[in-house]
């Protein structure tokens, strides 16, 4: 069964991972055993194809593709974040962008026009899931990406978002949203900042992303169809407020997972 980042709204996405921890290592922060297990995280098993040089088929494991990486000129790494209609983090070409439209998620270098797409299968029964990924490399355009935000807009669309959230779910009857979906948001919320980001990062990211994440989980809860709203006319006006919301904790995400090469480019700008 494939998965894509809209099955789980609670749950990191695989390509932020990638994008925080590959950061790390390129940065000299972390060892690449230390970086691959991060990306690893509870997954069964993640293997890299497509790189250049590459046979045709030909897999590697993290660590090895990491360091491949780095040797091909790599100096960091970019999330992108895309749905239906909005290409948030891609540049293209438009066979890249589609696989990326699927999975909901990519992963863009800087330094060498390359991209990695994860495909994601689950297994196991309900309750005792795992995973394995295969990230697909290609070519992608040598373009700025598509509709990121800096880390600064970020917050400060954010600040506003969260308080829209609050206030829908507040009307639509949060309290109805059903026991499932508030225990997996109290869980959520006590995980903290823990599990945010890697080694290097500024606070100001690791803050924008808790907020982004907050803001998901709680459209989650409002567009999982319980709570007060229960005519096709109230749910579909509560999916057209939600939209906007959506859309600006992805750029908020995007723009926290890749501050760290922002970060380090505006001081070589400087």
């Amino acid at each position: 069964m494939l998965a894509t980042p809209a099955d789980n709204p609670y749950e990191e996405p695989r390509s932020g991972r990638l994008t925080a921890w590959g950061n790390a290592l390129l940065s000299g922060l972390v060892p690449p055993d230390n970086a691959a297990a991060a990306v690893l995280g509870a997954d069964e098993g993640h293997r890299v194809t497509g790189l250049p040089g590459d046979a045709p088929g030909e897999q590697h494991g993290l660590t090895w593709a990491l360091g491949r990486l780095r040797v091909l000129g790599v100096k960091g790494l970019r999330l992108a974040l895309p749905s239906a209609g909005h290409p948030l983090g891609l540049t293209g070409p438009a066979v890249f962008n589609e696989r990326a439209m699927a999975a909901g998620e990519a992963v863009l270098a800087v330094g060498v026009p390359l991209g990695l797409v994860p495909e994601v299968t689950v297994y196991g029964p309900e309750g005792d899931r795992s995973a394995t990924v295969l990230w697909r490399c290609a070519e992608v355009n040598d373009t700025p990406s598509a509709d990121v935000p800096s880390l600064h807009e970020a917050e400060r669309e954010l600040a506003d978002g969260l308080r829209e959230a609050t206030a829908l779910l507040t009307r639509l009857d949060v309290a109805g949203a059903g026991p499932e979906a508030l225990r997996a948001l109290e869980a959520y919320r006590r995980r903290g900042h823990t599990e945010l980001l890697a080694p290097g990062y500024p606070p100001r990211a690791v803050r924008v992303l808790e907020s982004a994440r907050q803001v998901s989980a709680l459209l989650a809860i409002a567009s999982a169809g319980h709570g007060a709203a229960v005519s096709a006319s109230e749910m579909a006006a509560r999916q057209s407020v939600l939209a906007p919301l959506r859309r600006t904790a992805r750029r908020a995400q995007v723009a926290a997972y890749n501050a760290l090469v922002d970060e380090r480019e505006d001081g070589r700008d400087r």
